[in-house]
């Protein structure tokens, strides 16, 4: 089990919005700086363009500075897990995580099954797990059934209990149903604040400790250091009124004290 930074706890740094946006070099160095063992290239659509020899650099980046790699992606059709498993070889990465869904494509339980047990024995033959993660647009339930009914262990959850809550799924509940399948955990706070005139709530990140995750509850149902689950930093952090600075300043300290709180944990 090892604590790593996700591409995610850098969303605005590499953002249209940043001045001069973070690369990915950048990012592994700061995240070995603040004393992560892992980074998660998550949901970084530029990956998919890099060639061997891009690739051979950034693992090499990543090998100097201690870094285990980790790749994110979304979608389960088998060319596209294909295609990542392929990059996964070139950055010697063992965890893919993606999402059943993208923007045209929503299988239901039952292809998504399908699609799956194409790719996952790939996966397995390659020694690389895939990570399903849990999220509001597919009820956790039935996420934990295709995990179940394509029944390989190189296919998992990547658990992060803040997202299920938007469908109306208690993150008490989301740990519960998934912990025996978790194979990477996501690691971010989040609270509910009153709107102005209390007209409703706003739905947002907020510094580890300080909102509503269970943390100490859900690693005691995972129990990741004993079964080798990694821990990914990520934020949501709103975009602040005083500009790109000021948001920036406070996504780094966010991700200090993210990476120290969990440190500190052990």
């Amino acid at each position: 089990m090892a604590y790593g930074i996700s591409t995610y706890a850098y969303f605005w740094r590499v953002s249209a919005r940043a001045t001069e946006p973070m690369s990915l070099p950048a990012m592994l160095r700061d995240t070995a700086g603040l004393g992560g063992e892992v980074f998660q290239i998550c949901d970084y659509a530029p990956i998919e363009s890099y060639d061997r020899a891009r690739l051979a650099d950034l693992r090499a980046t990543a090998d100097d500075l201690g870094l285990t790699l980790e790749l994110g992606t979304r979608g389960i059709r088998p060319e596209h897990l294909l295609k990542y498993l392929d990059t996964a070889g070139e950055l010697g990465v063992t965890l893919v995580r993606s999402m059943l869904n993208t923007a045209d494509h929503r299988p239901g339980t039952a292809e998504a099954v399908a699609l799956l047990k194409e790719a996952v024995p790939r996966y397995a033959a390659a020694g690389v797990t895939l990570g399903l993660e849990t999220y509001e647009q597919v009820a956790t339930d039935d996420l934990v059934s295709v995990v179940r009914a394509v029944d390989d262990p190189h296919l998992g959850i990547v658990l992060d209990p803040g997202n299920s809550v938007a469908r109306l799924e208690r993150p008490a509940d989301v740990v519960a149903a998934t912990a025996p399948h978790v194979v990477n955990i996501h690691v971010k706070d989040f609270a509910f604040t009153r709107r102005d005139g209390w007209v409703g709530f706003t739905y947002a990140g907020c510094p580890l400790g300080e909102g509503l995750l269970d943390y100490d509850a859900m690693i005691a149902a995972v129990g990741p250091e004993e079964r080798g689950v990694n821990q990914i930093v990520e934020h949501w952090l709103p975009w602040q009124d005083e500009g790109y600075d000021a948001t920036a300043r406070l996504e780094h300290q966010w991700t200090q004290h993210s990476i120290n709180t969990l440190l500190r944990s052990e």
